[in-house]
């Protein structure tokens, strides 16, 4: 049996607002295995982003349990639950969420200071750089950069710390076509270099077409696997 990275058990998230609960997921239970590349699609509001946040440390379940490579992480503290996210995922947003007036490197460095590391920190994120094309960038501000090099740094940035899963929400959402392809063949190919784990949130079909399997959400429960 292929190794999990990821399970979850009837996971559940009520959000409250006012007297008002609002059910954003209904009982969620996923399996998937390491080194596995995973598209999460359904229309707005059906639960896609909960269901990141969830998956990516960002928050906890209402209820239900979340097992994140062999961590039971769904009961953890706030300040646990950091220390996991900054160990185990690595986060693309579709806003690229780099610091301006910070260098590619610095961002790029960013997540090892918080991890505490400080020998070969600049070395690492050198390698990170040159691992997504932009050896040639790495001095550069996010201002000096197109949107898709923008991206490539925020890639880079995401797979410094070795996670055990790379999440990507909407990468290709602000960028051009061309560039948007890109990003997709980068990420697809890090996962065949390296065997991350790639999970992707997505409303395009032709980025879904090219992940190993798909998970689509309907009013926060599983639609179909």
């Amino acid at each position: 049996m292929d190794e999990l990275v990821i399970e979850t058990k009837e996971l559940r998230k009520i959000y409250k607002m006012g007297e008002v609960e609002v059910q954003a997921l209904t009982g969620v239970s996923i399996k998937i295995r390491r080194g596995e590349v995973l598209a999460i699609m359904g229309p707005s509001g059906s639960g896609k982003s909960t269901l990141m946040n969830l998956l990516g440390c960002l928050d906890r379940p209402t209820s239900g349990d979340y097992i994140l490579d062999g961590q039971l992480v769904s009961k953890m503290s706030d300040d646990q639950l950091a220390i996991v996210r900054n160990r185990k995922v690595g986060f693309v947003f579709q806003s690229f969420n780099l610091l301006p007036r910070a260098t590619a490197l610095s961002n790029v460095e960013m997540p090892l200071r918080y991890a505490g590391v400080r020998r070969g920190q600049t070395e690492r994120a050198k390698a990170a750089l040159a691992a997504v094309g932009l050896a040639d960038r790495m001095h550069h501000r996010p201002t000096e950069l197109s949107g898709g090099q923008q991206q490539r740094v925020a890639v880079a940035r995401a797979l410094i710390n070795n996670p055990a899963i790379l999440m990507a929400d909407e990468p290709t959402g602000n960028l051009d076509s061309k560039s948007g392809k890109e990003i997709i063949d980068l990420i697809l190919h890090l996962n065949q270099e390296f065997g991350t784990t790639i999970i992707i949130v997505t409303h395009d079909s032709s980025v879904s077409g090219q992940t190993q399997r798909v998970i689509r959400l309907r009013d926060g429960q599983l639609e179909e696997e």
